[in-house]
Formats: C-alpha cells, sequence, structure tokens
C-alpha cells in the first residue's frame, strides 16, 4: 500500500505554482527522498514529452543549466535528454545551501536525512530562494 503527498512550488510572494501528488511505499519519508521522487518524476515527464512534434517543456525544481526559457517552462537546447540524477545532486546541494526551503505542513524541514511521517503530514511546499540551475 502506498502512501500519497501533495507537493508544490510557493513564490515568496505566497503564489503556489507546479503542483503534483507522489507516491511512496512507506510512511516514513526522508527530505532527501522526497526531492528524489520529485526530481525523477519531473524529468521523466520532460524526457517523455520531448519526443513529441511540440516538443517538451521542462517544469521541475532545477531549471537544466542550458534551457531555454519558453512560455510556462524550459525547453532543453535541441530538445536533449536531461539527467534525473544530476538534477537530483543539484537539488540536493542547492536544499544544503539554502537555495530553497521544503516545508513538511507548516514546519520547515532542517535537513535531507530529517524524516517526515506522511500519516501526519499530507502537503510538502518548496520555497525557491534563488533560481536553481544545472545539469
Amino acid at each position: 500500500m502506498s502512501t500519497s503527498l501533495i507537493i508544490q512550488d510557493e513564490t515568496t510572494a505566497g503564489a503556489i505554482t507546479n503542483r503534483r501528488t507522489l507516491e511512496f511505499p512507506t510512511e516514513n519519508v526522508t527530505v532527501r527522498e522526497i526531492i528524489r521522487a520529485r526530481v525523477y518524476e519531473e524529468v521523466q515527464d520532460y524526457n517523455r514529452a520531448r519526443a513529441h512534434p511540440s516538443g517538451g517543456v521542462f517544469h521541475g525544481l532545477v531549471q537544466p543549466s542550458d534551457g531555454e526559457i519558453a512560455l510556462n517552462g524550459v525547453k532543453a537546447r535541441g530538445g536533449r535528454e536531461i539527467d534525473w540524477k544530476k538534477q537530483f545532486d543539484i537539488a540536493c546541494d542547492a536544499y544544503d545551501r539554502a537555495g530553497f526551503i521544503v516545508l513538511a505542513g507548516q514546519h520547515q524541514t532542517e535537513s535531507l536525512d530529517e524524516v517526515v511521517e506522511l500519516k501526519r503530514v499530507d502537503e510538502v511546499t518548496f520555497l525557491k530562494l534563488v533560481p536553481l540551475v544545472g545539469g
């Protein structure tokens, strides 16, 4: 049985963007596992969509370093595939450098290894403090 978690991005002005639901096999996950699941799904969604004639627009936590800004998102140059592991490493580094804050419910998480109890929290908010570019 899996446990659902809603993740969303919030601007410093309070606007909610990029909302999605993630599934986890357990009720206790670390902040690192939440970031990994988020980045993996975002990159997989983009990599599948880029094969379509209209191309894929990347809506994710970390903007690819050579990304072209497109309407409502980022397109990787030349429609190249994005490496989720590289994006994940950049996201973890950004978290450690306070590039963004992760709120589990109303609680601000303090480390990548902090455990979030999904039976107590059904929503996690990513508050980006600086644009995250890389990968």
